[in-house]
């Protein structure tokens, strides 16, 4: 099977990556693959958008309301077709969920649409096309009505009511009192009352499959929830090269979430960490520790390593007070890209394998890649907590120029989803008023889809097997760019107090260890490390500042 790929990626049993998931990624995850059952208007996604990544609504054509789609609708095919798409771009990493799981969550929502669509064509058939005259009569009241509905207040919408009202009773006089016999005049007849019938069947269908999706929805966020069936990902035969190419592309999805390789977008900070909240440096000359000798030669791979093996430590202390989680400590490359930048590149060649970088070509950019342009080394120590919504990174670097020696500590801090993403079904009500105390009112329970929403959906239905020409008429969804599932839509941490507080906290001790860490390779290569410990100590009462800064945005 490898031979079938271009990108160069095997996709052969032995090349797979296995997830990163675990019990601590769930509430994120979930909250993303609940957009996919969603049926609210498709704007409300742009509510989700923060201050550096914004989607886009493509408004269609705007004669064709009733082919505009939903949230849930446009969501779920956004992301596939961005993320498991022939010749896509390449992703960013979505630390504190996984992907795959709601590309899943997608497929399996557009299926279940596809069952209903698929049945919905055929009532539209039955009841619409073989009685067209009378199709297109309803039709044109529903776009009027629409028409009326965008305009906001009561007015509108009694106007648009009035007039179904009005196109109905003219429907009975036109059956009692039709002017022509014979055979035209039982077409006519039928054709009135067929798209009627055809309209209380399509209830039917759209009423149990809303109910579905809502089930799904709220079983996700709810912690668990009916799992993602994708039945169509599983080949069945060496034949089946759709199923094929459906789980290539989901095990390419999968390799590229465990890349090793960030990109760093200035303002916006490491994109899938989040911005720069805080940057701490201790840089001092390299002196020897005996007058007249020399300093044992050492790189700063030799230090970097010191550091990543007494950062595995970081779970232990001297009290049994619960303390850190065990972190991930990863060494990852960073590649510059411009602020406003729509794309990324992943590194390729020889020293790549499956999107990993391989050790020995980190190690050369650790020891060489300091000054100028190329990529740059970082140690990564990060913690994913809130069940995925608060991802914590301190990234640490070391450079030697001339005779210097400067490590930096620096924090990033991804916040959670946006509310949006959380919000459970609520069933639909309206407030009426008693009919005996009429100065009081109570709430009634709506059908969760409303004879508008049939209409939508029937006239939606046998257009779904073509995209393009639905999606010029209806709209669709622009995801931003570079995409990735989790940095797209995460707020910032510091407007919830315990999420602030640990992304401070969690400074102190990763800066600490990294100067012992640091301080006791040079001393075991002869450096005179006073002016290291001083400085060392200065910058521990500095991280003690509980204040996070734009420390990406330079007042120069």
């Amino acid at each position: 099977m490898g031979a079938a790929v271009t990108d160069g990626f095997d996709f052969s049993p032995g090349a797979q990556v296995p997830l990163s998931g675990s019990a601590g990624e769930t509430a994120a995850t979930f909250a993303l693959a609940s957009a996919a059952y969603r049926d609210a208007a498709i704007e409300k996604i742009l509510d989700a958008d923060n201050e550096w990544h914004q989607s886009k609504v493509n408004p269609g054509r705007s004669w064709a309301k009733l082919f505009r789609p939903n949230l849930g609708e446009a969501f779920s095919v956004a992301v596939r077709d961005r993320m498991l798409g022939a010749g896509r771009k390449p992703l960013i990493q979505s630390f504190g969920t996984e992907p795959q799981v709601v590309v899943e969550h997608c497929l399996a929502a557009h299926r279940i649409r596809r069952d209903r669509d698929n049945w919905l064509s055929a009532v539209t058939v039955l009841c619409g096309v073989l009685f067209l005259p009378g199709m297109l009569a309803w039709l044109l009241v529903f776009q009027l009505r629409a028409l009326a509905a965008k305009r906001e207040g009561k007015r509108s919408s009694a106007i648009g009511t009035a007039l179904l009202v009005a196109v109905a009773v003219i429907a009975v006089i036109f059956l009692i009192r039709l002017p022509f016999t014979g055979f035209w005049s039982w077409y006519l007849r039928a054709a009135v009352v067929m798209p009627v019938i055809g309209w209380y069947w399509a209830k039917q269908l759209c009423e149990r499959t809303a109910k579905d999706l809502r089930d799904r929805w709220a079983g996700l966020l709810s912690g668990g929830g009916i799992g993602a069936k994708i039945p169509e990902a599983v080949p069945g035969s060496p034949g089946e090269n759709a199923a094929e190419r459906l789980r290539q592309a989901l095990a390419r999805l999968s390799a590229e979430q465990q890349s090793n390789s960030v990109f760093y977008a200035g303002p916006k900070g490491i994109l899938g960490m989040g911005t720069r909240w805080g940057s701490w440096q201790l840089a001092e000359d390299l002196i020897p520790s005996d007058l007249g000798k020399e300093i044992h030669p050492f790189r700063s791979w030799d230090v970097i390593k010191a550091i990543h093996d007494q950062l595995s430590l970081l779970e232990r202390g001297p009290l049994n007070t619960g303390g850190f989680p065990k972190p991930s400590i990863r060494h990852w490359i960073v590649n510059p890209i411009g602020e406003n930048a729509d794309s990324v590149s992943r590194p390729e060649g020889s020293d790549v394998d499956a999107y990993q970088i391989k050790p020995h070509a980190i190690q050369d950019i650790c020891n060489k890649q300091q000054f100028g342009g190329g990529e740059r080394h970082y140690l990564g120590v990060q913690w994913t907590l809130w069940d995925g919504q608060l991802v914590i990174t301190m990234m640490i670097t070391v450079t030697v120029l001339h005779e210097t020696l400067r490590i930096e500590v620096t924090g990033h801090a991804l916040g959670p989803v946006n509310s949006l993403f959380t919000s459970k079904p609520e069933a639909p009500t309206k407030k009426v008023q008693k009919s005996v105390r009429f100065w009081e009112t109570r709430e009634v329970k709506l059908p969760l889809v409303d004879a508008d929403e049939v209409v939508r959906l029937a006239v939606r239905a046998p257009l779904t097997w073509y995209p393009p020409l639905l999606n010029w008429l209806g709209g669709s969804l622009t995801l931003p760019e570079p995409f990735g599932l989790r940095h797209a839509w995460a707020d910032q941490p510091w407007r919830h107090r315990f999420m602030a507080d640990d992304a401070l906290r969690a400074a102190t001790p990763v800066l600490r260890v990294v100067h012992s860490a640091a301080i006791r390779v040079l001393e075991e290569h002869g450096v005179n490390t006073e002016k290291f410990g001083n400085r060392s100590t200065v910058l521990s009462g500095l991280v003690q500042d509980a204040s996070p800064r734009k420390a990406d945005v330079y007042d120069a």
